[in-house]
């Protein structure tokens, strides 16, 4: 019989010391093609990316998404955050996402994966969602980043919940936008590195 695993609640994850972050001397804005050809050569030694994107959010009821608005790739060294406004940046990632022979990790991308073929016209390969491989170890709940850095690093994992509702399509960034979505594709890869995959 398999066994399940408790996932940590709110409440017990709140009283655990932060998971250290990537600072902004770790995490690159890739907004022209020419940042792009270059974060294709550096994620290109990589056999493993973390994986996420983040879209404006939406208010109204029938206003549909136009995400996502950026797309965030990581090692467990670097976090490269593209934005999508230049068509041939758009392209580049594009390249990257189709690539196969990486892996792909993050967290509840069923919802980016249906954005990301609607605005971009590729389909991700070699995705890998990390709650799968926890439920397939007994963890019933859905796991999230902060569930998944609490159960394999004993630690909070922080999340601005400002940055999270910002406006990702500005054309101009925050510092906090940069570290919420650099941090989420980071901590992914390093989840994947802890899982043993």
């Amino acid at each position: 019989m398999h066994t399940t695993h408790p996932t940590p609640s709110k409440e017990q994850i709140a009283l655990l010391e932060p998971f250290e972050r990537l600072g902004l001397e770790h995490i690159t804005l890739v907004s022209t093609p020419q940042q792009a050809e270059h974060a294709c050569t550096a994620l290109a030694a990589a056999p493993v990316w973390g994986f996420d994107t983040e879209s404006k959010p939406t208010f109204a009821k029938n206003e549909a998404s136009e995400g996502p608005h950026i797309v965030q790739l990581a090692t467990p060294e670097r976090a490269w955050v593209f934005q999508l406004h230049d068509r041939d940046c758009r392209a580049l990632v594009a390249d990257l996402l189709a690539r196969a022979g990486v892996t792909k990790a993050g967290f509840g991308l069923g919802d980016d994966r249906k954005r990301i073929s609607a605005k971009l016209g590729v389909e991700p390969a070699g995705v890998l969602e990390l709650n799968a491989v926890f439920r397939q170890r007994g963890y019933r709940k859905d796991m999230g980043v902060k569930g998944a850095v609490a159960v394999l690093f004993n630690r909070r994992f922080l999340k601005s919940k400002k940055a999270a509702t910002s406006n990702w399509a500005n054309p101009q960034l925050t510092e906090s936008q940069l570290l919420y979505a650099a941090n989420d594709a980071w901590a992914a890869v390093r989840v994947f590195q802890a899982l043993g995959l």
